[in-house]
C-alpha cells in the first residue's frame, strides 16, 4: 500500500498550544505509568455513523494513526488499521500499540484520520482512497478518563462538517472486560463480517497470568501489533504480536570465528612441531601450512570487518551475498504471539524466523554441502601416492585426541602441584582429595590414548622421518580382537603407495607401549607413596602422642614433600613424553587429511563454518528465549536436563536450481547442531551474553542467568550438567519453483531429508517416553495422541504427495507438544516465512483458543496486511530499508497461501500477474 507522507510541521502546529510553539525551552512532559517491558500504550478503535457522499454506497474504511511529538512539534505517521468493508459502523480488529521504548507522554497528541477506499483492485501497488474525516486527542485524556474510553467527533478537514464518531478504548493485556458480553453477528447477505460490540470499557482487574516478557538483554527494536478477535462463544480474545531483532545475530558468529582462529593457529603450530620429515613429506607440510595460513587470514579479516559493523543488529536479505557478512544469519527475528482469552489461560507462542543457513557468497553452482562433502570424500579415497588416506572417523578421532591432550595436560599438572602443596602443609585430608582428583584426570588421560589409531599413526610418522625402515611387519601382537580392530584402521603397512619412503633404520614397535604404560606406573607409585605416608602418619600419631605437635608437623611435612616430589616429577616427565609423541602422531593424521584435498578441503571447511555459524546463532537465540519462558515450568526443566531439547526447523525451500543447493547447506548445518551442548551458569556481572567454548567437533554454550533466575533451576542444571540438543528439519517446497521441480525435476533430496529427520524425531520421542513420566508435561496428556501424530507424519512423508503441507503442520504440532523450539526458514525469511507463520498463528487461535470460524480469513488478512506494520513507512521495505514505490508489496503480490492449496493455481497466478504488470506499464 502507498500513502503519501503527511505534511509535517505546519499541520502539526495546529494541534499544539501556542505556549508550546513559542517556547524556546523543552516542555515539561509527563511519563505514562506502565509495567516494565510492557507496551506503554495500547488502544482499539471503532467508528459509528460514518457519512457517505452517496447513500447507496457502502464504505470500505481504515484509520491512519499519526503522532504529534510535543518536543519536536512534528506530525509522524505511525500505523494504520486494516480495511473493513461494507459498513458505516466499522469495528477494527487491528489495534494500536506503542512499545516500551517509544517516546510517548501524556502531552502527546494522536491524530486519527479515516479514509474510504474506493478502489481496492490496485491493492498490490497503491490504494485509491478519499478522506472522510479526522480527529485528535491527547494521551493524557485517554489514560485519565474514568471509563478509559473516548468518544470523538470526526470532522472534515476544514473542521465544519461532522461525518461520524470514533471510539478509542484503552487496552490492557491480561485484564478482563467488565459488563455485558460482546455480541457478534455475521452479515451473510453481503458475505461481509459486520461487528456490533455492546460492552463497557475494561476496568482495573489484575491479570490472571504472569507471563514472561521478551528478554530485554538479548532482543531489541521490537515491533508490536495488537488485535482483538471474536471467539466461538461470542467473546473477545486479545492478541499481541511482537517481532524483535536479537544482538546474538552478530555476537555468536564473532565468538565462533574467534574460536576458529585459535583452533587453526594451534593446528598450524602442531604441524610445524612435527619435527624433521623426509623431503616429500616436508614439502607437503610446507604447502599445507601455506594454504592454512592463507585461510587463517580470511577468518581474521572477517572478524576485523565484523568488529567495525555498526547499525542494525540483523542482516537483511539484500546483504546475503556480502562476503564480510557471510557468517551472519539472514533476517534472524523472534516472532511471539501473546494470547489473552476470556475463559482460557493466557499463552505464548514463539517462532524463530531466519533465512536458510547457506553460503550465498560462495554460490551453489556445484550444489550445497551435502553433495560437495560426498563428492570430496569419494575423491579423497582415490587420491594419488602423495598421502595416506584416513577415514573421516579417524580424522575426527585425531582431533578429539588432540583436544583431550590440550584439556587434560594442564589439569593433571595443576593437580600434581596441589598434591605437593598438600604434602608441604602436612594436610592428610587435602592430600587425599588432591590424589583423588589427580588419579581421575590421569586415568582419563591414559584412556584417551587407548586407540589403535595412535599406534598406527606413530608408525606412519616414523616411516615419514628421513631414512626409516620397519624392523618387522606392524601386526598387533596382543589378541585376535586387536587384529579385527586393525582391519578397520588405516594402518600404514596396509596402505598402498608406501614403497616410495626410504628404508635404512629400525623401528621398535613396543616403545610406544612402554612410554604409554609408564604414565600409569608412575601414578601407581604416587598412590602407593601417599598411602604409605598416611599410614605412617596414623601410627605415628598414636605412638608419639607426647611429642611437641608443632615440631612433629614440621618433620613430617618435610618428609612428605621430599618423598613425593621425585615421584610427581617422574609422572610429569612420563606424561610429557606421551603428549609429545601423541601430538605429533595426531598432527600427522591431520596433515594427511589436509594434503589429500588441498585446497578443496579448506574451502569446504570454510563453507561448513559459515553455514554452522548462521545455524548456531539462531539456535542460541531460540534456547535462551525458551529457557526464559520455561523457568517456572518444572516439567520442562526436568525434560531439559533429563532428555534434552527438541529443535524443529520448518524449511520452505524448493528443490529446484539454487534453492536445492541452499537446502543441502541447510541440512548439513542443522545436522551439525547435534555437536552443540548448553550449560547454564550464574552471571557474575551485568553482561549476560552467552560464552562459547570448544572446537569444531564439540561446542559448549554457557548461558548466563541473573542470580534470581538461576535459583529457579533444578539442582542438576545448577551443577553444570550439559544439556543436549536434538535438531530436526522437515522441508516442503511451496513456491512456483517447487512446481517445476515436481513436474520436470527431482524431489529426492527433500524426500531423503524428511525421512532421515523423521527417524531422529522418533528417536527423541522414544527417549522422552522412557525417561519422562506421562503426566509431566501439560501438552502430553495422552500417549496415544503423540504416537498417532508421529504415525500420521510417517504416512505423509511416505506418500510423496506434491506440496504436502500437512507434513509442516504435523511436525509443528509435535514440536509444540514436546516443548520444543520452532524455526521457520525460507530463502530470505520474508514472503514464504511470513505466510507460514501467520497461517500457523491463526490455526493455533482456531484450534487452541476458539477463534470464531467466520473470522479465520479476516484474522489472517489482519496479520498479513502490510498497512498495519507498526511504525514502518508504507513506502519502505520493512526489512531492507530500500524504496519500493513501484514494486509490489511482499506479502500480497505473491499468493503463496493459494499455492499451498494447489499447484494448479500457479497458471492462474501467472496470468493474473502478467495482466497486472501490463496494466501497470500501459
Amino acid at each position: 500500500m502507498e500513502i503519501k507522507e503527511e505534511r509535517a510541521s505546519d499541520e502539526a502546529q495546529q494541534f499544539l498550544p501556542s505556549s508550546q510553539i513559542d517556547s524556546l525551552g523543552e516542555p515539561q512532559l509527563t511519563s505514562i505509568q506502565r509495567i516494565a517491558n510492557e507496551p506503554k500504550l495500547e488502544f482499539s478503535l471503532a467508528c459509528k455513523d460514518l457519512v457517505t457522499a452517496t447513500r447507496d454506497r457502502k464504505l470500505n474504511t481504515f484509520i491512519q494513526v499519526s503522532v504529534v511529538h510535543p518536543a519536536e512539534h512534528v506530525l509522524t505517521r505511525y500505523s494504520s488499521t486494516e480495511i473493513v468493508e461494507g459498513t458505516r459502523d466499522p469495528l477494527f480488529l487491528t489495534g494500536v500499540t506503542f512499545p516500551p521504548e517509544y517516546p510517548i507522554y501524556e502531552e502527546t497528541k494522536i491524530k486519527l484520520t479515516v479514509y474510504d477506499v474506493k478502489d481496492k483492485s490496485q491493492d498490490t501497488v497503491s490504494i485509491l482512497r478519499s478522506f472522510l474525516g479526522c480527529t485528535t486527542f491527547t494521551v493524557g485524556d485517554l489514560v485519565k478518563s474514568k471509563e478509559q474510553q473516548l468518544t470523538l467527533t470526526l470532522r472534515t478537514s476544514d473542521g465544519g462538517k461532522t461525518v461520524g464518531t470514533i471510539e478509542v478504548n484503552l487496552v490492557k493485556m491480561g485484564e478482563l472486560e467488565d459488563g455485558e458480553p460482546c455480541h457478534i453477528t455475521t452479515d451473510s447477505q453481503d458475505q461481509k463480517c459486520a461487528l456490533v460490540r455492546e460492552c463497557t470499557a475494561s476496568e482495573g482487574i489484575s491479570g490472571k497470568d504472569n507471563l514472561p516478557s521478551l528478554n530485554a538483554g538479548d532482543v531489541k527494536n521490537p515491533i508490536c501489533k495488537l488485535y482483538r478477535f471474536p471467539t466461538s462463544d461470542n467473546k473477545w480474545m486479545r492478541i499481541r504480536e511482537q517481532m524483535a531483532e536479537t544482538i546474538l545475530s552478530f555476537h555468536v558468529p564473532k565468538e565462533l570465528i574467534n574460536l576458529h582462529i585459535k583452533e587453526d593457529m594451534r593446528r598450524n603450530q602442531e604441524l610445524k612441531d612435527l619435527g624433521e620429515l623426509a623431503p616429500h613429506w616436508d614439502n607437503m607440510r610446507k604447502s599445507v601450512i601455506a594454504h592454512c595460513d592463507q585461510m587463517l587470514s580470511v577468518y581474521q579479516d572477517t572478524l576485523a570487518e565484523l568488529g567495525k559493523h555498526t547499525g542494525s543488529s540483523f542482516k537483511s536479505s539484500c546483504s546475503k551475498g556480502e562476503k564480510t557478512l557471510e557468517f551472519i544469519p539472514i533476517n534472524l527475528h523472534l516472532q511471539r504471539m501473546h494470547v489473552h482469552s476470556p475463559r482460557l489461560k493466557d499463552a505464548l507462542y514463539d517462532v524463530i524466523t531466519v533465512g536458510a543457513p547457506a553460503a550465498h557468497f560462495q554460490g551453489f553452482k556445484n550444489g550445497g554441502l551435502r553433495k560437495l562433502l560426498s563428492k570430496f570424500e569419494a575423491e579423497r579415497r582415490n587420491t594419488g601416492y602423495q598421502c595416506i588416506y584416513y577415514s573421516p572417523e579417524n580424522t575426527a578421532k585425531a582431533k578429539e585426541v588432540l583436544s583431550n591432550i590440550n584439556h587434560l595436560q594442564p589439569l593433571i599438572s595443576s593437580h600434581a602441584d596441589l598434591l605437593l602443596n598438600s604434602a608441604s602443609q602436612h594436610s592428610p585430608d587435602s592430600l587425599k582429595n588432591s590424589l583423588k582428583m589427580l588419579s581421575e584426570k590421569t586415568e582419563l588421560f591414559v584412556h584417551a590414548f587407548k586407540d589403535q589409531l595412535v599406534r598406527s599413526a606413530l608408525l606412519a610418522l616414523y616411516t615419514a622421518r628421513p631414512g626409516c625402515v620397519l624392523k618387522k611387519p606392524a601386526v598387533p601382537r596382543n589378541s585376535a580382537e586387536e587384529g579385527d580392530d586393525l582391519k578397520h584402521q588405516d594402518h600404514p603397512s596396509q596402505v598402498k603407495r608406501q614403497d616410495s619412503i626410504p628404508h635404512h633404520s629400525e623401528y621398535d614397535e613396543e616403545e610406544w607401549d612402554r612410554v604409554w604404560a609408564n604414565v600409569g606406573k608412575s601414578l601407581n607409585c604416587v598412590i602407593a607413596m601417599v598411602d604409605k605416608l598416611l599410614e605412617k602418619d596414623d601410627s605415628g600419631n598414636v605412638k608419639d602422642g607426647e611429642i611437641d605437635p608443632s615440631a612433629a608437623d614440621c618433620k613430617h611435612a618435610g618428609d612428605w614433600y621430599e618423598q613425593l616430589y621425585p615421584l610427581v616429577i617422574t609422572l610429569k616427565d612420563c606424561m610429557g613424553e606421551v603428549v609429545t609423541r601423541a601430538k605429533q602422531s595426531m598432527a600427522f593424521v591431520l596433515l594427511q587429511e589436509l594434503a589429500c584435498g588441498l585446497p578443496q578441503c579448506l574451502m569446504l571447511t570454510l563453507r561448513r563454518d559459515i553455514v554452522f555459524s548462521q545455524a548456531l546463532a539462531g539456535l542460541v537465540c531460540g534456547f535462551i528465549i525458551k529457557l526464559h519462558t520455561g523457568l517456572h515450568d518444572q516439567g520442562f526443566l526436568q525434560q531439559l536436563h533429563t532428555v534434552g531439547l527438541l529443535v524443529q526447523y520448518e524449511g520452505l525451500l524448493s528443490t529446484y536450481s539454487e534453492e536445492a543447493g541452499m537446502l543441502e547447506d541447510m541440512a548439513v548445518g542443522i545436522s551439525d547442531l547435534q555437536k552443540v551442548m548448553f550449560k547454564v551458569v550464574e552471571a557474575k556481572s551485568e553482561d549476560f551474553l552467552p560464552i562459547i567454548t570448544g572446537r569444531r567437533e564439540h561446542y559448549v554454550i554457557e548461558v548466563q542467568l541473573p542470580a534470581k533466575m538461576f535459583e529457579l533451576l533444578p539442582q542438576e542444571i545448577k551443577e553444570g550438567k550439559l544439556l543436549r540438543m536434538y535438531p530436526v528439519l522437515f522441508n516442503v517446497g511451496i513456491n512456483e519453483q517447487q512446481t517445476l521441480a515436481e513436474r520436470f525435476g527431482d524431489t529426492t533430496l527433500q524426500e531423503n531429508i524428511n525421512q532421515e529427520n523423521l527417524e531422529l524425531l522418533k528417536e527423541y520421542y522414544n527417549l522422552f517416553t522412557e525417561k519422562m513420566p506421562p503426566d509431566c508435561l501439560p501438552h502430553f496428556q495422552e500417549q496415544n495422541d503423540l504416537k498417532g501424530l508421529l504415525e500420521n507424519l510417517h504416512q505423509n512423508i511416505q506418500a510423496k504427495k506434491r506440496k504436502n503441507v500437512e507434513i509442516m503442520w504435523l511436525a509443528a504440532t509435535i514440536c509444540r507438544k514436546l516443548n520444543g523450539v520452532r524455526f521457520t526458514c525460507c530463502k530470505s525469511a520474508k514472503d514464504r516465512t511470513s505466510m507460514s507463520v501467520t497461517l500457523e498463528q491463526c490455526s493455533i487461535l482456531r484450534d487452541e483458543h476458539q477463534l470464531h470460524k467466520d473470522f479465520f480469513i479476516r484474522a489472517l488478512d489482519c496479520m498479513r496486511s502490510r498497512q498495519t506494520q507498526g511504525a514502518l513507512n508504507d513506502s519502505d521495505d520493512p526489512e531492507t530499508g530500500c524504496l519500493t514505490d513501484n514494486k509490489p508489496t511482499s506479502r500480497h503480490f505473491y499468493p503463496v497461501a493459494l499455492l499451498l492449496v494447489s499447484s494448479h493455481l500457479l497458471v492462474v497466478w501467472l496470468i493474473l500477474s502478467l495482466a497486472l504488470l501490463l496494466a501497470k506499464y500501459q
